[in-house]
């Protein structure tokens, strides 16, 4: 027979192997959670008492057909409301395994025998109902009462009566536990999985929105600059398209890296953008960086803070000179961004993107005050920074325009793991050198 046991068991990892080659992972077999048709088998055990009273061996037959009848309905209404916790809890529940058991001791007190086997039924119904810490006082004592009625009607197989009472409740309460932890943990695998989609759903959305509200602001602004020079300065214009292919090329492979989800912004490479989109827009950009080296989760947020805040700065402020200091210390970096521009708009446009609104953007990306930062851009640049530890304040500048401040804490363990921030760049892939 060892051949067969071989053959069954290549057939069985050909099937899987099949299985994993198909999915890319192995099968879960999860079946069909257990219900109250499950415990029915076990009725069986009473098959003896059945037959002594179809064969006229039990006394008072009339006794012992009402006695199975109702033991066999109470038994098959307990073990079905055993599966749903609010009719398992529920008051006529215990009515009905109460009345379970004073059937149970009545058929076994005056009949005895193969009668006696409902004890261990009683127990299995036990197990179902019964959960916590009255379990275990539950089946003790419905085995010393099995035992003490076994006894009575026959001494010499109290002990067996008794233990198997004992062993069908606490079993079945076992394998009834387990099989609800199973099933709550299935739910909490299944609620986990929704709430990861939800979350890579939600980094998707933010990192598309920064990216591409960024670079289309440098490409309308350096469009506009070819418009501009082109009856004047071709050689000007041409430059500009150069810079106009070189920031659509970047944003191509930003927009890759944000889909795949490892995208990590450099500060260095932030702050030479803004620069860059700056100038573009006739904006005379001051830049200033001090401090030690940023751990490059770090660099990464105040990258989104500098490239969002110079997006609103060059979309809508009008504004002339725009300032960007970094400034860091052991414990915590702060990103300032500020501009000499109109500052809030008089009448903020609503949250909501109107449906006649040209910007592939939502309108609560602009610049705003407090209530501002409920936007799409900024709004998710609060939740990022709240979620390291940091802070973000958008709003009026004291001297007019406005300002972006953000503050996040830095971590001595993070310090060794990345390069001085304030290292240049690749030319190649800043907006204003040609690809």
């Amino acid at each position: 027979m060892s051949w067969m046991r071989t053959v069954s068991c290549r057939l069985g990892a050909w099937r899987l192997a099949r299985a994993v080659g198909k999915t890319g992972k192995p099968p879960e077999e999860a079946g069909p959670p257990p219900n109250g048709f499950s415990l029915l088998p076990w009725l069986l055990m009473g098959m003896g008492a059945f037959s002594n009273l179809f064969q006229g061996k039990t006394p008072n037959p009339w006794i012992g057909g009402i006695g199975i009848f109702a033991f066999n309905s109470l038994y098959i209404g307990v073990v079905f409301r055993a599966f749903v916790k609010e009719a398992r809890e529920a008051r006529s529940t215990r009515v009905m395994l109460i009345s379970l058991g004073v059937v149970t001791c009545t058929l076994a007190i005056i009949y005895g025998g193969s009668w006696l086997l409902f004890f261990p039924l009683l127990g299995l119904a036990t197990g179902a109902i019964v959960r916590g810490r009255w379990l275990g006082r539950t089946g003790i004592g419905l085995s010393v009462l099995a035992g003490l009625v076994s006894a009575v009607r026959d001494g010499w197989d109290a002990v067996n009566i008794a233990y198997g009472t004992f062993i069908s409740t606490m079993v079945t309460a076992a394998i009834l536990s387990l099989s609800e932890a199973v099933r709550e943990l299935r739910a909490a695998r299944e609620e986990l999985a929704r709430r990861a989609v939800e979350k890579e759903r939600l980094r998707f959305s933010r990192d598309l929105h920064d990216l591409l509200g960024h670079t289309l602001s440098v490409i309308v602004v350096k469009s506009e600059a070819v418009r501009r020079l082109a009856h004047r300065d071709l050689d000007a214009a041409l430059v500009q398209v150069g810079d106009i292919e070189s920031v659509g090329r970047q944003a191509l492979t930003e927009i890759r890296e944000a889909v795949t989800g490892y995208r990590e912004g450099s500060l260095a490479m932030e702050l030479d953008r803004a620069r860059s989109a700056l100038g573009a827009a006739g904006i005379d950009p001051v830049v200033r960086q001090s401090g030690p080296p940023l751990a490059a989760q770090t660099e990464a947020l105040l990258g989104w803070v500098i490239r969002e805040a110079v997006t609103n700065a060059v979309r809508h402020s009008g504004a002339s000179r725009c300032e960007i200091s970094v400034e860091g210390s052991s414990e915590r970096v702060r990103a300032r961004v500020s501009d000499d521009g109109r500052g809030i708009p008089p009448d903020p446009p609503s949250s909501a993107p109107s449906s006649s609104d040209p910007s592939p953007f939502p309108s609560s990306s602009l610049p705003s005050s407090a209530a501002g930062i409920g936007g799409t851009g900024l709004k998710g640049l609060t939740e990022r920074l709240a979620a390291a530890g940091g802070s973000l304040e958008a709003g009026p500048a004291p001297r007019g325009g406005f300002l972006v401040t953000a503050e996040l804490p830095v971590e001595p363990a993070e310090l060794p793991e990345v390069t001085d921030p304030a290292e240049p760049a690749d030319p190649a892939a800043l907006p204003g050198t040609a690809a």
